[in-house]
């Protein structure tokens, strides 16, 4: 069977099981279980941050402190790196525009590369300080990157690679995601809240308090019932409404996390925790205001973020063991 047709399979798949109910769908969280499948060990230990897919050249994209690293999937053979990008954190991808984007913290600018080739096509200065979080709304082509130490969002115009506004956040922003209708979502990580920016008038229009979650990081979305997920650091996942800021649910994590995934074909959220010993929190959504812990998978300490393939539902999850920096490999046994 060609990776083709499995693609198409896929997206039947995920079509069909988004019109059934939370309560067909989510019965894959209980009946499926996670383990460590695999150790990628990739070289010295180093820093590194976000890690994410190109589900179009099933690529995977490893930030390593003054580079990416580029791993094809699902082989883990080493295909290629973007260079020079120091501190860099986050990457994001333009499929329509066949562009990549990486956040570089140390040198506060934005590098621009080719999908294709991985070259390096223009290194863009940010109007701020650290950028963290990147993020590419296909929508307006627009590029919202968000800058660490000078709390606000740069946003490019990513057609004309031209720097278009500075919007002010309330505070420190962390990871952001789309509703794809015209809002943007992040987290404040030292305030406990989340703000919104409209995508038209990029103005920021909401702040929402997140009390109680304590350094928000990792955010994902369920846009077909409008609920956000924020990881924090006590220990909780909170759930958000993405229509009126209201609070739906907590839901117990592991410590340190900084990465959440949700995967609408299943109903099924994915907490990355860098903890002690490590651990894959799967949270089973069985509607949309209840959700239940299923598992807890342990992983290896320092695991914290990751990224899913939709497809093979497999989970990277990048940290360090024995001094080697390693990806953990975790998936349905």
């Amino acid at each position: 069977m060609t990776m083709k047709t499995n693609n198409i399979k896929a997206v039947l798949f995920v079509a069909a099981t988004l019109a059934a109910p939370l309560s067909q769908v989510s019965s894959y969280a209980a009946e499926t279980r996670y383990a460590v499948l695999d150790h990628w060990t990739l070289g010295d230990a180093s820093k590194w941050d976000y890690t994410d897919i190109d589900v179009v050249r099933h690529r995977l994209f490893i930030s390593r402190g003054d580079r990416v690293q580029v791993l094809e999937l699902p082989s883990g053979k080493q295909i290629g790196e973007v260079p020079g990008t120091k501190g860099v954190h986050g990457v994001a991808f333009a499929q329509d525009l066949k562009l990549g984007f990486t956040s570089n913290g140390a040198s506060s600018s934005v590098t621009v590369f080719d999908l294709d080739t991985l070259q390096i096509k223009q290194e863009i200065p940010s109007a701020g300080i650290n950028p963290d979080a990147i993020l590419y709304e296909p929508g307006s082509h627009k590029l919202f990157v968000f800058n660490g130490k000078s709390n606000d969002v740069t946003l490019i115009d990513a057609v004309s690679l031209k720097t278009i506004a500075t919007i002010a956040a309330s505070g420190r922003p962390e990871f952001a995601v789309s509703d794809g209708a015209g809002k943007v979502f992040f987290n404040i990580e030292d305030k406990s809240e989340m703000n919104v920016i409209d995508v038209a008038t990029n103005k920021l229009v909401s702040k929402w308090s997140l009390k109680g979650c304590e350094e928000p990081s990792g955010l994902a979305i369920d846009t077909a019932h409008a609920r956000l997920f924020s990881v924090c650091q006590n220990k909780i996942m909170v759930v958000t409404d993405a229509k009126t800021g209201r609070r739906i649910a907590n839901v117990a994590i592991g410590e340190h996390p900084d990465a959440v995934i949700y995967d609408a074909s299943t109903a099924t959220i994915y907490s990355s925790n860098g903890d002690a010993g490590g651990s894959l929190t799967v949270i089973r959504q069985d509607d949309a205001d209840r959700y239940s812990v299923i598992a807890n998978v342990v992983t290896s300490k320092g695991a914290k973020t990751m990224a899913m393939d939709q497809v093979s539902k497999k989970i990277y999850l990048p940290t360090v063991v024995d001094n080697k920096f390693t990806v953990l490999v975790a998936g349905p046994k």
